[in-house]
């Protein structure tokens, strides 16, 4: 008897557990919404009503006090390019259609808060002691670019001419010889876009870069001249690059139609990180900035958002293996404090993990996994019954073929 129960139970246990034979379109993309918000509330809420500064945390291993004035502006940022996508949806009468009319009018009403000299939440995007303000007006530039109707043009002209003004002002701040180079012209696609003007070296000089010298093959860039083995081609490099080129195309600059060789080594890249993914839902913890959490699989999701995944990885295949990654790494209780914020860590509360660059605002990278919420409900990705993954696959004993 007791042997029959055990087995009972196991099979109960594979059947919640796999995405191929139980898990609906309709149930991930409503855990992966749920999510998101779960990681967005504190923020948008308190920044909307100008009590961000107020109420949010700072939890770092850093003891330099600028950390703190930029944290706001981190977690805005980053959170906002990762939610961006699905807020571009727009509202509908769908009960999700209501859900995205009312986190639309949140982010808007921050982003208000954010840019205005007069409110208690207006943030620091010009140059202090540190340079990190760079960065994350970098972030939030790109989500502006991928939110233009429902971010950028539901913003009042007042507002749009404070962003306008801010993203100037991170111009006060030099680029790092690495990643940080697309930080500027970010920045500078983000400008021309939305004002027409931009700072013609700020933009090239990253771009070139990437493109002339720092290639290394594979679908891998050295983070300045050197291979750094860590995730930061899909933290930054590749989502970054990729965007910025696509604004260049939009603008027929000189030098666009390095896009299409940077879509081949985006999908290239992303079908590795794919691999990366373990049948438990786990992946390779190395190199620094671990704790962005499942914001290592930024380039993965951003394939799925612009349909550039390789012909051979199903979209349904990289939601059921994005799926596994956000259960698992969601498990641990510790991940938020009592009061929602996130705390930092890789799976829980782990602070010894982190660089003393990183603090709570750092953290909001996560959200960029969910970019192919952006994709309608219809989509292939959501609405094809769910496939194993490819190490998944590999593991069960299917022979899946060669990587190359």
């Amino acid at each position: 008897m007791k042997l029959t129960i055990t087995l009972s139970l196991l099979i109960t246990l594979f059947s919640i557990f796999s995405c191929k034979e139980v898990k609906s379109q309709n149930s991930d993309r409503q855990f992966w919404i749920e999510t998101m918000l779960q990681v967005a509330d504190p923020v948008l809420k308190n920044l909307s009503e100008g009590t961000l500064k107020q109420n949010m945390p700072f939890e770092s291993l850093s003891i330099d006090s600028n950390r703190r004035k930029v944290s706001y502006l981190e977690a805005t940022g980053r959170l906002i390019c990762g939610m961006a996508p699905w807020l571009e949806l727009g509202a509908d009468e769908t009960e999700e259609g209501a859900l995205r009319a009312k986190y639309i009018d949140l982010t808007v009403r921050s982003i208000t808060h954010a840019v205005d000299p007069d409110s208690p939440d207006y943030l620091t995007f010009g140059l202090l002691a540190i340079h990190q303000p760079l960065v994350d007006a970098a972030f939030l530039a790109q989500g502006l670019l991928r939110a233009p109707t429902q971010l950028w043009g539901n913003l009042s002209p007042q507002t749009q001419e404070q962003v306008i003004t801010e993203l100037r002002r991170s111009r006060e701040i030099k680029a790092w010889n690495n990643n940080w180079l697309l930080f500027a012209s970010m920045v500078e696609a983000a400008l021309l876009e939305f004002s027409g003007e931009y700072d013609s070296a700020r933009l090239y000089y990253g771009v070139d870069k990437f493109k002339n010298e720092w290639y290394k093959g594979d679908g891998w860039y050295g983070d300045g001249p050197n291979l750094k083995i860590d995730y930061y081609n899909s933290f930054v490099i590749h989502p970054m690059l990729t965007d910025i080129l696509k604004v260049m195309r939009k603008h027929q600059l000189p030098g666009y139609d390095f896009l299409e060789t940077q879509i081949e080594r985006h999908a290239r890249y992303a079908a590795q990180l794919e691999r990366f993914i373990s049948p438990e839902g786990t992946y390779p913890v190395v190199g620094r900035s671990i704790v962005y959490r499942f914001g290592a699989f930024h380039a993965l999701s951003q394939a799925a958002l612009l349909e550039i995944l390789p012909p051979a990885l199903a979209p349904e295949q990289v939601r059921c293996a994005l799926t596994s990654v956000i259960r698992r790494q969601m498990e641990s209780p510790r991940n938020f404090d009592p009061d929602g914020w996130l705390r930092v860590g890789f799976t829980g509360e782990q602070i010894n993990m982190s660089e003393s660059y990183i603090n709570t605002g750092s953290l909001y990278l996560c959200a960029t996994v969910f970019l192919p919420l952006g994709l309608p409900p219809t989509h292939p990705f959501w609405v094809n019954p769910g496939k194993d993954w490819s190490s998944k696959k590999a593991w069960n004993g299917e022979d899946i073929g060669r990587d190359r």
